[in-house]
């Protein structure tokens, strides 16, 4: 297992766990199924009642991205959960498990399905994967937000010294390994489910993540965007959306930034940083029943020196509940857990 990476893993590892600690199945009458009886995937993307595409329910991250190799030397292929009744994977699927051609880690087979990997240990099953697009912007993978982009992330000077100290301290402060509030792109593609719901339809949107108990406000009501810097910032920031056809796009500004704590501002596991300027623009599709598609804009003069688009994918996962994460432990997981390095 790769040491910079070991408290990260050891998190999600044990969060796992709740991969066989769900609420019973209970099987929803209004999802889409074949005659005989599975879920159909491809079914047309339900609607609420003024037209717009429904967003709700439980999804699961799922992989688009090239079935090999690794543009910017990151580990494609690390983020994902199946669960039971997602579609199976091919049979060539179920044997991958070593390093893949190209760089990129373990959890891609020779079929094209995908498999999360966690320090070479596979957490759940395989599942196929969403055709790839190569006229979409690079899929972002678990690990390293620019995994799949040519050249890697456009840093600037103080982003890459950042993203060096956190990897020289084996990435530690990774909010994940320390039960604080993730970034977007983490909280996206953790093996975790997430939860979209209407709130009081079409006013708002929360999405609720199981990891770390994640709660994320989006404000329909046609609100503006306040100005940088106006509302304090807070992890999740502040965000309205508003319907481009059938896209949602949502605009965050007024985060917290790697310049309010160490376990702030981690854009991907590696540390990729952002600052308090950063604002996030998500434009947000589902194509068909099965399927939900993130566009994810991370505009920051401070880190990057241009904006940058990543892709996120996600499947549906009908007929589960969320069950409770809560993870309290926060700085003393360290202590409880002996991570290397700690006692220097």
């Amino acid at each position: 297992m790769n040491k910079t990476m070991y408290a990260v893993l050891a998190a999600v590892a044990i969060c796992s766990a709740s991969l066989a600690a769900q609420w019973p199945k209970m099987p929803d009458p209004t999802v889409p199924r074949t005659a005989d009886g599975k879920i159909n995937y491809d079914a047309p993307t339900p609607r609420t009642p003024d037209g717009k595409p429904d967003l709700s329910g439980i999804w699961m991250p799922a992989q688009s991205g090239p079935a090999r190799g690794n543009r910017g030397g990151g580990r494609a292929g690390e983020a994902g959960r199946g669960r039971e009744g997602a579609p199976a994977a091919p049979p060539a699927a179920q044997n991958g498990g070593g390093p893949q051609p190209g760089g990129g880690a373990a959890g891609e087979g020779q079929g094209g399905a995908f498999a999360p990997v966690r320090g070479g240990v596979s957490l759940e099953p395989a599942t196929a994967r969403f055709p790839f697009d190569p006229n979409g912007p690079p899929v972002a993978t678990f690990f390293e937000a620019g995994g799949n982009m040519e050249g890697g992330l456009p840093y600037t000077q103080w982003a890459k010294d950042l993203k060096k100290a956190r990897m020289d301290l084996k990435d530690k402060d990774n909010p994940d390994a320390n039960c604080m509030p993730m970034g977007f792109l983490q909280f996206h593609q953790q093996p975790q489910p997430r939860k979209i719901m209407n709130i009081s339809n079409p006013k708002s949107l929360l999405v609720e993540w199981e990891a770390n108990y994640g709660l994320w406000h989006i404000y329909l009501d046609g609100r503006k965007l306040p100005p940088q810097g106006e509302p304090q910032p807070w992890w999740y920031g502040y965000s309205v959306g508003h319907w481009e056809g059938d896209t949602l796009v949502v605009e965050t500004n007024n985060l917290r930034g790697a310049e309010d704590s160490p376990n702030d501002g981690w854009l991907d596991v590696n540390g990729s940083p952002y600052s308090e300027q950063a604002k996030f623009t998500h434009r947000i599709r589902r194509p068909n029943y099965g399927h939900l598609q993130m566009d994810i804009t991370i505009e920051d003069p401070k880190a990057y020196t241009k904006p940058f688009t990543v892709r996120i994918d996600q499947r549906i996962s009908p007929d589960q509940e969320m069950i409770e994460f809560i993870c309290n432990e926060n700085q003393q997981f360290r202590r409880r857990i002996k991570i290397e390095g700690d006692d220097k």
